[in-house]
């Protein structure tokens, strides 16, 4: 059974840094692409950065520069490093797996519960 546990949110103030994880369980890891997606209030969730298998990365506007993305295939575990945040990145954030390249935000196949962070100003 497939199992994404996110960690690491919480509350920090604009400038601040976390480090979100999300340990997988229940399938190939290593095999899968692995993203992070957030959702605001009132918003729809978006993308904020995938990785493939082998480590490539792509990153929205809005977190490029800022966020970093990383995978340990050993540890079954996805990072997102998150740098200089701001209030408009408070979100509850989301990893997600996929064996498939390409597709949209609905279409991911596995969730995590998400974690919430809170950045203050």
């Amino acid at each position: 059974q497939v199992q994404l546990v996110e960690s690491g949110g919480g509350s920090v103030q604009a400038g601040g840094s976390l480090r979100l994880s999300c340990t997988a369980s229940g399938y190939s890891y290593s095999s899968y692409y692995m993203g992070w997606f957030r959702q605001a209030p009132g918003k729809e969730r978006e993308g904020v950065a995938r990785i493939t298998p082998g480590g490539g990365t792509a990153y929205s506007n809005s977190v490029r520069g800022r966020f970093s993305i990383s995978r340990d295939n050993a540890k079954n575990e996805l990072y997102l490093q998150m740098n200089s945040l701001t209030p408009g990145d408070t979100a509850v954030y989301y990893c997600a797996a996929d064996k498939r390249t390409g597709v949209g935000v609905a279409e991911w196949g596995y969730w995590g519960q998400g974690t919430q962070v809170t950045v203050s100003s």
